[in-house]
């Protein structure tokens, strides 16, 4: 009865959450188009970013030039965070749901390693496609995820989702020490390389039409997956006794979060903890029924990231922090408290 109780709670409260993270992510993305060294009036950016509305007309009083600065660098600028922390939170959601772990992470399966191998690929032995890096990096990152689910079913079905965990290690392993030995090949190119693992939100309006289309697929599929995770949560045989076929709502999660992340590495780098710090936080807020915990997170993934990417930017302004690490410094002390807590639960 109280567990009845709790989710009627969650579902009401569930539209609270929502205009709130969405309130939150709006002024993160405005606080976003403030950031720079520019000193441009708030109020200005207000009227512009309204300015950019369909149908709105709002006369912002800035000169061409930092009309310019602001749509062609500090909107597209925000708007890839945005994109890009909402799927790293989203795909880190999803796999928390299928592996009932909140520490599992969207690079969990390999996407990390294999972005990162053709990506040094592309910079070291083919720089003549050098403009290709996203390509590349979203190629490795479908790869490195195949290999591990291939990898994860030669074990057969009795494995789970534990042998397919240590089949995302072995890959990830593998093809990491693949990556370094080619780097060998140009030492010169490391700083190009580590710039690129450490991440970077810069690339522009063509980064954004790049990863969007990948982004609203991607992240549909795992919003309508949401009950799913739901019934999983409570163990396969008794999802099975509801008619949900665990197997293939797993397989689909996996696939959609490999979309996502891949996505996300292509256009922005290796960009760590989002994807656990995120829903963890999200969870113990607004509880932990996936149909609440996957769009929030996938808003408050968006603000966080625009945020992170503006102590980046500010912290040691004129010159930027890699976003990667910004996100370590708040990730990395998470990861340990999650993890004290996760023991505790344990025990």
């Amino acid at each position: 009865m109280r567990t009845a109780d709790a989710a009627a709670g969650q579902s009401r409260a569930r539209p609270l959450w929502l205009a709130g993270a969405l309130a939150v992510l709006a002024l993160s993305m405005v606080a976003g188009l403030l950031g720079g060294a520019a000193d441009i009036s708030p109020w200005q950016v207000v009227a512009q970013a309204a300015d950019w509305l369909p149908f709105v007309t709002v006369e912002s009083g800035l000169t061409p030039v930092e009309q310019g600065l602001l749509y062609e660098l500090r909107l597209p600028r925000v708007l890839v965070a945005a994109v890009v922390g909402g799927l790293l939170a989203i795909a880190g959601a999803g796999y928390q749901g299928v592996f009932r772990n909140p520490l599992a992470d969207p690079y969990l399966l390999g996407a990390a390693a294999g972005a990162g191998l053709m990506t040094t690929v592309a910079i070291v032995l083919l720089p003549q496609l050098a403009a290709g890096i996203p390509v590349a990096a979203f190629a490795g990152a479908v790869g490195g995820v195949f290999l591990a689910y291939a990898l994860g079913n030669t074990a057969g079905r009795s494995g789970g989702t534990s042998t397919l965990v240590l089949a995302g290690v072995a890959v990830t392993s593998f093809l990491t020490a693949i990556q370094t030995f080619v780097q060998q090949f140009k030492v010169e190119e490391l700083q190009r390389i580590y710039a690129w693992i450490l991440g970077d939100v810069g690339g522009g309006w063509e980064q954004f039409r790049l990863v969007l289309p990948y982004a609203v697929v991607s992240a549909v599929l795992l919003l309508l997956h949401g009950r799913m995770l739901d019934v999983l949560s409570v163990g396969d045989e008794e999802a099975v006794s509801l008619g949900v076929r665990a197997a293939r709502v797993r397989f689909a999660v996996l696939l959609a979060g490999a979309l996502a992340t891949a996505a996300a590495v292509a256009v922005s780098g290796l960009i760590g903890f989002v994807g656990i710090v995120v829903p963890h936080v999200v969870r113990r807020l607004a509880g932990g029924s996936y149909r609440s915990v996957l769009p929030l997170s996938l808003i408050a993934g968006a603000a966080f990231l625009v945020l992170a990417d503006l102590a980046a930017r500010t912290v040691i302004a004129p010159a930027e922090l890699p976003i990667g690490v910004v996100t370590m410094f708040v990730g990395a002390p998470f990861f340990v408290a999650v993890l004290r807590m996760t023991r505790r639960t344990a025990t």
